[in-house]
């Protein structure tokens, strides 16, 4: 199955250069639920409360919306969402639209990924740590081993690579995490925890964290299968680091919460509270009408599903391959599952 069919590729392209003259989501980030098995340190979403859930035809209302707006790449994540009975119906609709990827924590994987696997163009399982490590962060015994064997089982029906969160527990075991991705055969793509209110504080020590950014940088350089481009951590090292601030294009990525609603500015600042139904708008027109001006030196969070894109350049040959066609697919995982 390839990566990205040419339909969507040619959408990509098209958006991309409009959006130099006026601003259009390219990418969709969509909460199935919040439900989770699973009790993340580092993450809100499970602690709330779900509302009533898109029923099917709702979520293709949702995506409808989502086409006509220019969204060439559709990602689902929760919560947990393969707890969703309707999943596999789910994903079939996305993906006759879009481009389409799911992040899961790999708890249900080894039991669900037959029946899904043809409706899915890249598949992220989360891994925090080695072991342990993981555990504990995830909050139940068991989900180590439960992620290793949903990714050797799943990986014989999908593209797909480990999605990891740097925290100040895991920081250390960032190479034992690129390694582990060499051994099951999968690449691997990172984030950095954020501190929303209502989880426990994870974001990685400063100076520790800088040290960390580097070695994947030159992992990333030395040819490991790290998705995250050179270009993001050198903006990482720049930024936090020093003086130079990249400019974020929040407008490129738009998120729906899981009663459909549209999320604004961005999936952290408002810590992912949706205002409006997403077929209720001309999306089109809330995008520029929108004023995007006060975010585009935020630089707070360094979720790929914002910086990735915000740093594309036409310009740039090698940036057109890596991102457009190499590795736009993990733009999409700024979720935690």
């Amino acid at each position: 199955m390839a990566l990205i069919r040419p339909v969507v590729a040619r959408g990509i392209l098209r958006t991309m250069k409009m959006s130099s003259g006026s601003r259009m989501p390219l990418i969709a980030g969509h909460k199935l639920l919040y439900e989770c098995n699973l009790r993340c340190k580092m993450c809100p979403f499970w602690r709330r409360e779900d509302e009533k859930l898109l029923d099917i035809d709702e979520e293709v209302k949702m995506m409808e919306s989502l086409k006509r707006a220019g969204v060439s790449f559709l990602g689902f994540e929760g919560g947990e969402p393969l707890l969703r009975n309707d999943i596999g119906e789910i994903l079939n609709e996305s993906f006759r639209r879009f481009h389409t990827s799911m992040v899961t924590n790999g708890w249900l994987l080894k039991q669900k990924i037959r029946s899904i696997s043809d409706d899915l163009n890249y598949l992220f399982v989360s891994l925090d740590g080695i072991g342990d490590v993981h555990d504990r962060l995830r909050g139940v015994q068991g989900s180590f081993r439960k992620a290793v064997e949903g990714i050797e089982t799943a990986r014989d029906y999908v593209h797909m690579a480990i999605s990891s969160t740097i925290t100040k527990e895991n920081m250390d075991q960032a190479t034992d995490l690129v390694n582990l991705s060499v051994k099951l055969g999968v690449s691997i793509n990172f984030q950095i925890a954020y501190d929303y209110s209502t989880a426990d504080p994870m974001s990685p020590e400063r100076n520790k964290l800088r040290d960390t950014i580097a070695l994947l940088r030159d992992y990333k350089i030395r040819g490991y299968p790290v998705l995250n481009s050179k270009e993001y951590f050198d903006a990482l090292l720049n930024s936090w680091y020093g003086t130079e601030k990249w400019i974020c294009k929040p407008w490129l990525t738009v998120n729906i919460d899981p009663s459909g609603r549209i999320v604004q500015p961005c999936y952290v600042l408002n810590e992912y509270e949706g205002t409006e139904k997403v077929w209720e708008v001309d999306l089109r027109k809330m995008w520029n009408s929108y004023n995007w001006e006060p975010y585009e030196s935020c630089n707070k969070c360094a979720l790929a599903c914002y910086l990735e894109p915000s740093l594309f350049s036409w310009k740039n040959p090698s940036m057109v391959k890596e991102r457009i066609i190499d590795s736009m697919v993990s733009y999409i995982t700024g979720g935690l599952s």
